[in-house]
């Protein structure tokens, strides 16, 4: 079965933010899960300087289909001019199936609703 799995990487300035964005995919079902990992330290350029901040990363499981609606809907909640929203891809040879198969039926009502509309 082909599930064409995502994960996305999203970094935020404060685990408040972190907090908001995840709850609102996860209950917007654009992710099935939002993990959340506080007190990275990151070291970036930003308008010709070099910037040193602590972040926290949040890591969002959702399918192919959700990851553009899902990079808007962050990008109207971040506080961040440009925020980081990365989407990697999963092997679909790797890992727990189930876990796999999980994800896709948490996010598919929204994936079919979406779809019925654009037909």
């Amino acid at each position: 079965m082909f599930r064409n799995i995502r994960m996305i990487y999203i970094t935020t300035g404060r685990l408040e933010e972190a907090r908001k964005i995840g709850s609102a995919l996860v209950e917007e079902k654009l992710a099935a899960c939002a993990n959340i990992v506080p007190g990275m330290e990151s070291i970036y350029h930003w308008k010709g300087k070099i910037e040193r901040d602590k972040e926290t990363i949040l890591i969002c499981k959702t399918t192919y289909s959700n990851v553009r609606r899902l990079t808007q809907r962050v990008k109207e909640l971040h506080s961040y001019e440009v925020p980081c929203v990365v989407s990697l891809n999963v092997s679909e040879q790797e890992g727990n199936e189930e876990y796999l198969d999980w994800i896709i039926e948490s996010v598919i009502n929204h994936t079919s609703r979406d779809r019925d509309q654009e037909e």
